[in-house]
């Protein structure tokens, strides 16, 4: 779900596919524990290594300023656990990472078991919505216990590809 635009000079963008997911990643980018992405490759990479850009909520408000710090493309399955840890997602499982990114490319229809992918690792710059960034810490709490409504109990990542 990306806005194009610009913010004080810079890129915007929204991340995920629904004004729920937004919010959701853009709390966890805030609250520090969302430091990768990725994207489907066949879209190309959506920023440069060096490139700052500005991370928007559901309504479209700056929330941070972000820098991207590495960018790979690699297939789908070449992720690894620890970089399935560092999108900060669920119970930072490889599985509950896996699962979450197999449903979302299907929706955006880009589904395929030998798809590539763009793994971006990010940096927050700085905090632009104080406010945002306060609740966020209750949004990373909400993420842990839907994973484990919904049956992951990991914590930490493991390998348990399937």
């Amino acid at each position: 779900m990306s806005t194009p635009g610009t913010y004080a000079g810079l890129k915007t963008f929204q991340f995920g596919d629904s004004p729920e997911l937004a919010d959701r990643l853009a709390s966890l980018v805030v609250a520090g524990v969302k430091t990768g992405t990725c994207s489907a490759a066949i879209h190309g990479p959506d920023a440069e290594i060096g490139e700052r850009q500005i991370c928007l909520n559901s309504a479209g408000q700056p929330v941070c300023e972000v820098e991207t710090v590495d960018l790979q493309t690699l297939p789908f399955d070449a992720v690894t656990p620890e970089m399935a840890a560092l999108e900060g997602e669920g119970d930072l499982s490889y599985d509950y990472w896996r699962d979450a990114h197999i449903e979302y490319f299907k929706r955006e229809g880009s589904w395929r078991p030998d798809m590539d992918v763009i793994f971006e690792t990010l940096r927050v710059v700085r905090m632009i919505d104080e406010d945002f960034a306060k609740a966020a810490q209750d949004a990373v709490k909400a993420e842990r216990a839907e994973a484990a409504a919904r049956g992951y109990h990991a914590l930490g990542g493991t390998d348990g590809r399937r």
